[in-house]
């Protein structure tokens, strides 16, 4: 946790150096924005991966693995939908596409 703390420093610093902000108010508001769009930004990436850790697990001949993988997917796109990350559809229908694979590979 602390280095992802720092790399994000790191990268606004690196950032903000670029943009100028006028008025003080803007200045805390692009501090602000660029620190929400790392976040989400790793917050994206857990999601695509542990979407795709389902995937596979899904395409895979373990049905037990598959199951707690598509879990664990289905936890985090909550949890992204929740945080304003993802759409709530959007991940309504992520969690079924997932849920009907996993259905059709295990009817089979």
């Amino acid at each position: 946790m602390m280095d992802v703390v720092l790399c994000c420093k790191q990268l606004l610093r690196k950032y903000l150096s670029r943009k100028m902000p006028n008025s003080k108010s803007a200045k805390t508001a692009l501090r602000k924005s660029e620190t929400r769009r790392l976040r989400n930004r790793s917050s994206r990436s857990e999601l695509r991966s542990a979407i795709k850790s389902a995937r596979t697990a899904i395409a895979g001949d373990d049905s037990q693995a598959a199951a707690k993988a598509l879990q664990a997917a289905a936890k985090k796109i909550d949890q992204a939908a929740a945080k304003g990350i993802i759409h709530k559809n959007a991940a309504a229908r992520t969690k079924s596409r997932l849920a009907k694979s996993a259905n059709k590979t295990t009817a089979e």
